[in-house]
């Protein structure tokens, strides 16, 4: 099916159906109850798991498989969205030649970046990454602000006049799809249940399977693996005679315009751009999100992606009056002093939370939370089957 199958269709249709389920998987409490807080099932929350995922797809693609470690792709991300607010504000409000010229410009960018700095390996290539990155930051930042607003960024104003869109005169346009709005949304509601089924999470969602579905391809085919081979061993693979420098290059080239592509969507769902998404923190985002997910896997990256941006988003929320609700039935002096021991690692403290895990996880599962769930199937068969032979043990012969 699709060109693919055995696990890895399993694993693309285990993905296409999460994400086409998100709406009712994210908001599994009544809204009601004291848990709706757990709730992500709100359109912006959902967009960013899907836009995430896909920038951690392909920055997954340059690591994972050549074990290349980028400290800039946060550049290409905020040089997809420039080019894609542009595009925007000169040519149409549809998303779809934004989003194809963000591709295009980041693809474009990751060229000369990976031109010159796959010239270096190891922590030099990092560094040289993570240099480019905050030029490109500073650049956007005051340098080049007639064209990137500078610190207040760029975002579609009442003046802005779009060659193929027909705007009413003293309106802001708006981004859409064909004229459906990406803010658009439907809420079903089922006794005290509401579902949000968004117009632009749905958009995402689609470019996010088919960039997963792409991914799976390039893991799968010839090329994938050559840039294994450079993983395993890049010096051997040279002394046979093959030139490895192309092959690297391609990877960077691919994994850049999937960040623009994900920056793209970014603009395509809030028209709005600032210089913060060239800065080096958001390059080490995506790091974590791989590296928590399980790099060089298919599937880690999304999972890692989702699961930091739920930390970000909703555990971030959690504060002193929500934990007072929690431990109200202790008495008060327990109450207090179990607020006082978890109030640090929620509210403003997430980062902190995340930060503990991700060392757990890179000590005792470094392969992420893939081979953390791997592990977990792997006793549960172990248990079956020492049930089993248990079982078979006092069957008496016949």
């Amino acid at each position: 099916m699709l060109g693919i199958k055995g696990k890895d269709l399993t694993v693309f249709l285990l993905v296409a159906a999460l994400a086409l389920l998100a709406p009712f998987l994210l908001n599994p409490f009544p809204v009601d109850s004291a848990m709706a807080q757990f709730n992500a099932g709100y359109p912006d929350l959902m967009q960013r798991f899907v836009i995430f995922g896909i920038f951690a797809i392909g920055f997954n693609i340059l690591f994972g498989l050549t074990g290349y470690l980028s400290f800039g792709h946060a550049a290409f991300l905020g040089v997809g969205s420039y080019a894609a607010i542009w595009m925007m504000k000169l040519l149409s409000l549809n998303i779809i030649p934004g989003i194809v010229m963000a591709i295009v410009f980041a693809g474009l960018f990751s060229v000369v970046v990976g031109y010159i700095s796959l010239r270096r390996s190891g922590i030099y290539f990092s560094i040289l990454t993570l240099a480019f990155a905050q030029m490109s930051y500073a650049l956007a930042y005051s340098v080049l602000t007639p064209l990137t607003g500078g610190e207040t960024g760029l975002q579609i104003k009442q003046t802005d006049t779009p060659l193929l869109s027909n705007i009413p005169e003293g309106e802001i346009g708006r981004a859409n799809l064909f004229g459906l709005e990406m803010s658009d949304s439907s809420i079903l509601r089922f006794a005290n249940w509401e579902f949000t089924m968004n117009v632009g999470y749905y958009v995402c969602a689609a470019v996010m399977i088919v960039a997963f579905y792409l991914a799976i391809r390039i893991f799968r085919s010839p090329f994938g693996m050559m840039l294994r081979a450079v993983k395993s061993n890049q010096q051997r693979m040279n002394y046979t005679g093959l030139n490895s420098r192309p092959y690297t290059l391609a990877a960077f080239v691919i994994s850049g315009m999937y960040a623009g592509l994900a920056g793209g969507l970014m603009v395509a769902m809030d028209t709005q751009v600032g210089p913060e998404r060239m800065f080096w923190t958001a390059s080490g985002e995506v790091v974590l999100m791989t590296i928590l997910g399980g790099a060089g896997t298919l599937i880690g990256p999304v999972l890692g992606a989702g699961f930091i941006k739920y930390m970000e988003n909703i555990v971030s929320k959690i504060n002193s009056t929500v934990l007072h609700e929690w431990f109200a039935f202790l008495p008060d002096g327990m109450e207090d002093f179990m607020v006082t021991i978890f109030y640090p690692f929620v509210g403003k403290g997430w980062s902190l939370t995340l930060g503990l895990m991700f060392m757990a996880v890179v000590i005792f599962l470094p392969g992420g939370l893939v081979e953390g769930g791997q592990r977990l199937k792997r006793l549960f068969r172990r248990k079956k089957a020492e049930d089993d032979q248990s079982s078979a043990a006092k069957t008496p012969a016949e």
